[in-house]
């Protein structure tokens, strides 16, 4: 008896299939998407599926399972037009339309399990207007009627009958639409899931449905990590960074940043820096101790003419456009890093040691969690630490201790933002935190805070944007997923690599759907 296959729609680059691999122990047999770079960077992960690079309406499922039965069909069908992102800008009805696939290969070969992701706002799914607005008052028509052919049916009555037929291209009195009007007899049911519960490092809160024709339970998996007794700890966004890459100064750039961004930038620094209940002290320039740190509610140690002290706590910005009303918002480094979708953008600031030569920054520094270089007669080594920067939607940020939020395909909306601080030995008082960053020369840079009675400055700040590699980190993607280059050994641009992580599935909810109810297809590649 041949096994029974596995096929993923709307496949992108590769994150439904790559969760299912992870738990049946083998690529997805078809993966069907219109997107050729998609297909591309699908291939070079899964060479063994079969790929068609095609609209999934010009796919014929009978023609492409040959006679075999299906085990799992897996749909993500386009979400932008369901995401509260869309804002106020119409909405394109056939995109909007496309989760009628599902039905359709429900109708045409019955996978014995079907899996369908989308975005939770898929369940306002309704007609639209004539200048292609959502009517309100009929939110969630054609999500219900979706539900019902799958099911019980969907009477001709109903208000969805109509849109259905058009999107699935069938006459109301044909074969198939009087076969949905019955009903498909699946047992169905959907939730919402958050992808840092089941072990990825993002936040990323999406809808799952899952239909079985089988007679078998759905069943939903237990959440694996969270902050409860008997769980995993979530995964970090601090897991998912590269600390070696070296982050730039605001200050002084060729194309200086723009004046938003860095209020942006000043407000996470208030929130992650000043407002902080517990900063991280270190000592620089102590003749030549090995002193690696203290705590901040410790006694601060003795100040010396030549001594100084850094500051600095970690956070992550976000930011999403340059209009006036947008306000830094950001988290915690210690924090998971927030949902990464099409559209949110962050900064990262990065904990490492850095290097202090003549009153200068320079070189990389190391990690952290490195020995601490060589200590000579002044000693050069300062403990700089990090932050998120979200660049999105009134966000703060968040602590690199924490999963990382949602990854956007648009565009890079992290960034990494440093703090460095020094005590204040001028005889001006500290700048109000109130100003605007931008006011703040060069030479004097930015007074902020006292504590244990010493004033302290930041000498510099540096700012980066989190890197392809680590995004897909944090969707929850393995370290040696094939990112940059497709099966052919092109090279894809950063931002490619970008739209392909911020479009994906994060692997690891997939994975538990699967191992949860499809058992017997995750023990077959174990025997």
């Amino acid at each position: 008896m041949s096994r029974e296959i596995i096929v993923d729609n709307f496949a992108g680059g590769g994150g439904a299939s790559t969760g299912i691999e992870m738990a049946v122990g083998r690529n997805v047999d078809i993966a069907i998407n219109h997107d050729p770079d998609a297909i591309r960077m699908h291939k070079a992960n899964h060479p063994c599926t079969k790929h068609y690079c095609e609209d999934v309406w010009e796919v014929d499922p009978v023609e492409a399972c040959g006679g075999r039965k299906v085990g799992l069909a897996w749909f993500s069908p386009d979400c932008t037009h369901f995401s509260r992102a869309k804002g106020g800008k119409p909405v394109d009805k056939n995109i909007r339309g496309l989760a009628w696939v599902a039905v359709r290969w429900a109708y045409m070969v019955r996978p014995r399990v079907i899996m369908l992701e989308n975005v939770p706002e898929i369940r306002s799914w309704g007609p639209l207007d004539d200048k292609g607005k959502p009517i309100k008052q009929r939110a969630g028509e054609i999500f219900e009627g979706f539900c019902m052919a799958l099911t019980t049916g969907i009477p001709p009555e109903h208000p969805a009958h109509g849109e259905m037929c058009a999107s699935l291209g069938i006459l109301p009195e044909s074969e198939m639409a009087e076969a949905l009007s019955r009903g498909l007899g699946y047992m169905l049911d959907y939730r919402i899931l958050r992808s840092c519960d089941y072990g990825a490092p993002t936040t990323r809160t999406r809808f799952y449905m899952i239909a079985r024709s089988d007679g078998n339970p759905i069943i939903w998996p237990e959440a694996t990590h969270g902050e409860a007794n008997g769980l995993l700890p979530y995964h970090t966004a601090a897991e998912c960074i590269d600390w070696s890459i070296p982050a730039k100064s605001i200050f002084e750039r060729e194309k200086p940043l723009a004046e938003n961004t860095l209020r942006r930038i000043a407000r996470g620094i208030r929130k992650f820096v000043i407002d902080h209940p517990d900063p991280f002290i270190v000592t620089v320039n102590h003749g030549g101790d090995c002193f690696r740190g203290q705590n901040i509610h410790d006694p601060l140690n003795t100040v010396t003419a030549k001594n100084g002290y850094s500051v600095v706590v970690p956070s992550l910005i976000q930011y999403h456009s340059e209009t006036a009303d947008d306000e830094v918002r950001g988290q915690e480094l210690t924090e998971p890093l927030m949902t990464v979708d099409t559209q949110p953008r962050y900064a990262l600031s990065v904990a490492h040691i850095m290097k202090n030569y003549g009153g200068n920054y320079t070189g990389s520094g190391s990690g952290a969690d490195d020995p601490l270089d060589t200590v000579t007669a002044k000693d050069h080594n300062s403990l700089v630490t990090a932050h998120i920067l979200t660049l999105r939607n009134h966000m703060d940020g968040q602590a690199l201790d924490e999963p990382l939020s949602t990854i956007s395909c648009s565009g890079a909306h992290h960034a990494e933002v440093q703090a460095f601080l020094v005590k204040y030995f001028s005889n001006g008082a500290a700048k109000s935190v109130q100003e605007p960053l931008d006011t703040v020369t060069t030479k004097d840079r930015f007074a902020l805070v006292t504590i244990h009675g010493e004033e302290y400055i930041i000498t510099d700040i540096r700012m980066r944007m989190l890197q392809p590699r680590e995004l897909f980190n944090a969707q929850g993607f393995p370290a040696d997923y094939i990112i940059d280059h497709d099966f052919e050994g092109k090279p894809y641009s950063k931002a490619a690599q970008v739209a392909r992580c911020g479009n994906a599935v994060t692997p690891p909810v997939p994975a538990a759907l699967v191992r949860a109810n499809l058992p017997e297809l995750c023990k077959e590649e174990q025997i």
